[in-house]
């Protein structure tokens, strides 16, 4: 690719694709249960046991024969209790029942529960309510029906959530093979910036895209951020670059990357011998977007400065990214419908801020929050993310479909 090539201003869909052709891929490691939410499972995950890994029962109430309600049998003798965690008590005769919890082990001579509002204690026994005719295997779930033992329980390239933990706790794997996050450094450049609990000056204003992307990440899972403030300044900005290159996996930068005096971020990359990909994207928000590759083969993306602009950036291109390169398999984008028209009429694709709603029918609407600029991070709260509305048309009508990017 030749320099001319790189510096063209190119589309949303070419961006995508030479980020994802450009980034590393992160090496896996065996960590603790414990230490992998929000890592990317590297490895195929086995059931232990069958699951359940034994007929367990569904509803409190009690276990009998179903044959012998099915024979005229309607009143039973209570012979034992049990609960969830202990070994089956047997039932032992037809005219016999046992007591039962929700998630107890079935006893091995019952096939059926009768759940507690259907029966009526006297003294040593329980009746049938009138009438009332219980189904075999009724309120039990099977051994083996959810999974048998050895069969993949999950697939390598998942994102370990919360339920992704609850499944990998049943499989009684102490530790996991994972791509974990690498080391993100998140600079914020601009003399005008200043963190909360500082004095602030009237030409001043609050450092809030560094937490915002630190934020962004935490949400995922991602702990391996720092942050950073740096002046316009290119010997600081070099030096500081510099350190913080060879401490991080990933820089994540906001400002300094458009056409103004002080925007030395692209001067500098060339300057540390960092690969250009790209600069500028036909988008808006978010077109000076920068993105490179280190001499020692790490990721840099340099983000617009203005707030809009990053949190858009860092959720359409960065996170992704990064999470493709520790090994997430691909994942359909969830695609919404306009609740509202709208007209846009520069020829770039247009991020659009909105806030779902949920008509009667149930089915999500997208319902645009404009800003007033890109600067104007404050009518972000509340929303939910952003739609894409795609580069070449000018109106989109009420019900137009659109891919959703959540915050």
């Amino acid at each position: 690719m030749t320099n001319d090539t790189k510096n063209f201003r190119i589309d949303v869909d070419a961006a995508v694709e030479l980020i994802r052709d450009s980034m590393p891929r992160y090496a896996s490691v065996r960590l603790p249960l414990a230490k992998t939410q929000g890592a990317v499972l590297r490895e195929p995950v086995m059931a232990e046991r069958d699951q359940p890994p034994f007929d367990r029962v569904t509803m409190d109430g009690i276990a009998v024969r179903s044959a012998a309600v099915a024979g005229g049998i309607r009143r039973f003798r209570v012979v034992g209790i049990q609960g969830a965690g202990a070994a089956a008590v047997a039932v032992g005769a037809d005219d016999h029942c046992v007591e039962i919890m929700t998630g107890a082990m079935l006893p091995a001579d019952a096939d059926t529960v009768i759940p507690v509002e259907r029966i009526r204690p006297d003294e040593e026994y329980v009746v049938l309510e009138e009438g009332y005719a219980p189904a075999a295997r009724q309120f039990v779930h099977h051994r083996g029906t959810d999974h048998a033992a050895g069969t993949v329980m999950m697939d390598p390239g998942i994102v370990i959530g919360a339920a992704e933990m609850a499944a990998l706790t049943i499989s009684g794997r102490a530790e996991l093979e994972v791509s974990h996050w690498p080391d993100i450094a998140i600079i914020s450049t601009g003399d005008e910036l200043v963190d909360v609990g500082e004095p602030l000056q009237a030409f001043q204003i609050r450092s809030s895209n560094d937490r915002a992307i630190a934020a962004a990440l935490e949400r995922l899972g991602c702990y391996s951020g720092r942050r950073a403030r740096l002046p316009d300044d290119p010997d600081e900005l070099r030096a500081a670059i510099g350190r913080l290159h060879a401490e991080n996996d990933v820089l994540i930068l906001s400002g300094g990357v458009s056409m103004g005096k002080y925007d030395y971020v692209p001067q500098i990359m060339e300057e540390l011998g960092a690969e250009l990909v790209f600069h500028k994207i036909l988008q808006k928000p978010g077109l000076p977007m920068w993105f490179g590759i280190s001499v020692t083969g790490k990721p840099i993306f340099a983000l617009p400065g203005n707030p809009v602009s990053t949190l858009v950036c860092a959720a359409r291109y960065v996170i992704p990214a990064i999470q493709v390169a520790m090994g997430r398999s691909p994942w359909p984008q969830p695609r919404l419908r306009l609740a509202e028209s709208l007209t846009f009429n520069p020829d770039l694709t247009c991020f659009m801020p909105v806030e779902l709603t949920y008509p009667a029918d149930g089915i999500p609407l997208a319902v645009p929050k404009p800003t007033n600029t890109s600067g104007d991070f404050v009518s972000l709260a509340g929303t939910d993310g952003f739609v894409e509305l795609e580069r070449g048309r000018d109106v989109f009508p009420v019900g137009h479909p659109c891919d959703f990017f959540a915050w």
